[in-house]
């Protein structure tokens, strides 16, 4: 329980501390305070070392002299090894508390999709509508934690986070917390919930809409995964993945990264097992994404999936769902591209603007949408357009303009028009 109160202090201690600007902590304030922590040990030795000789008279003044040198060490903070952490004491374990306070004001100008306040364009309304609504919720603000511990092989990693983001049914309409990453990583090694190694977060465009573009991954599935890394040649991973419910078998994966001076490069591919009313059939998945540096300040990037079927909807976000034939489980083969050109005006404003594309490469007449039904969708178009302004450090501001065509395979159509309002305060 002492250890519990003392761990709680020196936490709440710890993040009261820490400058604004604990994030660009060069390594050398961070020995002079592992530097400074040592004196005082050294000096309160001393002090204990130089009471043992002292008259008995004089304890109380020596006892007193101690007192405030424990106290002053006590309160020593000393940062850990990553960016805006501090050490546990006791041990070499740093950890790093941080997350986000935001609120969304969504504005719909056409009808609004069902069962999400964000972006859904695979289930946008048809036909001519005009009954958008306005939303005003603050589900997507996050905490977590993440620690490193140094060891012989290399720094033990792990790292807790979550959001308020989870669905609860049409009742509340995600409203409760949900678990977004859960992890140990080890000499290579991953193990635990995070990112799909089938995605490629870092060439994914900015948005201030939560979903963000159709036509590439969005996937934080369990997963067992090895990482190599040669600096001269590449990054390469292998993973064994959570499959779609109902699967008798993980997805594979593999993966290829490799960066240059102009940008990077990136290449996946994937296996995976669709099941469903005891009918599977296995499908694959290819993934080609990168990002070209036009200028110091303007990024390009884009992504390419082909996908045979998810039905998890997440490996390419806007692909049709499987469905069973007869004996026969079908799958809709898809394929999406995201464009987006980033550019950063000044330390205080950046701005993304991007395109979303997605499109079944299958046809009226085909067995898979006479299985499926003409209300499929044949092809999904989504764009963004957002400034993002921080006015003040850990204060962002962002605003967005977005719209969509979704197009199905008997010709229907249906259009999202939106704006979106965000403030976010960040901590650490």
């Amino acid at each position: 329980m002492k250890l519990t109160h003392t761990f709680v202090t020196l936490l709440a201690a710890g993040l009261c501390s820490l400058p604004a600007g604990a994030l660009a902590q060069s390594a050398k304030e961070l020995e002079e305070l592992r530097n400074e922590l040592k004196a005082l040990r050294a000096e309160l030795n001393q002090l204990k070392a130089q009471q043992a000789q002292a008259p008995a008279a004089s304890a109380s003044a020596w006892n007193d002299r101690i007192d405030a040198v424990e106290l002053k060490q006590k309160d020593a903070v000393v940062l850990g090894d990553i960016p805006g952490s501090f050490r546990l004491p006791g041990s070499e374990t740093s950890i790093r508390v941080y997350g986000f306070a935001e609120a969304n004001l969504i504005k719909d100008f056409k009808g609004t999709a069902p069962g999400d306040n964000f972006s859904n364009l695979a289930e946008q309304p048809l036909g001519k509508s005009d009954n958008g609504k306005t939303v005003l919720t603050g589900q997507t603000s996050r905490f977590g934690f993440e620690t490193s511990t140094p060891l012989d092989n290399g720094a033990f990693n792990t790292k807790i986070e979550a959001d308020f983001y989870g669905y609860c049914g049409s009742e509340c309409n995600r409203n409760r917390l949900r678990l977004r990453h859960a992890y140990g990583e080890y000499a290579g090694w991953l193990i635990g919930q995070t990112w799909s190694t089938f995605m490629d977060l870092d060439n994914l465009p900015e948005t201030v809409d939560f979903n963000g573009p159709p036509g590439a991954t969005s996937r934080r599935p369990t997963m067992v995964r090895y990482t190599y890394n040669n600096p001269q040649l590449a990054k390469f991973q292998f993973a064994l993945e959570e499959p779609s419910d109902g699967a008798h078998s993980p997805n594979l994966i593999a993966r290829v990264d490799k960066g240059f001076d102009w940008g990077s490069l990136s290449a996946r591919i994937l296996s995976h097992e669709q099941r469903i009313s005891g009918v599977s059939k296995r499908g694959m998945g290819l993934g080609l994404s990168g990002a070209y540096k036009l200028t110091g300040t303007t990024t390009l990037m884009g992504q390419y999936t082909l996908m045979d079927g998810d039905n998890d909807g997440a490996y390419l976000v806007g692909a049709n769902y499987p469905v069973v034939d007869g004996s026969t489980l079908r799958l809709d083969r898809a394929q999406g591209v995201v464009l987006g050109l980033a550019n950063v005006f000044s330390e205080k404003l950046r701005g993304t603007v991007s395109m979303g594309w997605v499109r079944s490469r299958n046809r009226l007449g085909d067995a898979y949408v006479s299985a499926y039904g003409d209300t499929g969708n044949l092809r999904l178009l989504q764009w963004h357009a957002g400034l993002y302004y921080t006015p003040i450090k850990n204060v962002e501001l962002g605003g967005e303009l977005l719209g969509g065509r979704r197009t199905t395979y008997g010709g229907a159509t249906g259009d999202m028009t939106r704006l979106n309002l965000q403030a976010r305060y960040l901590f650490n």
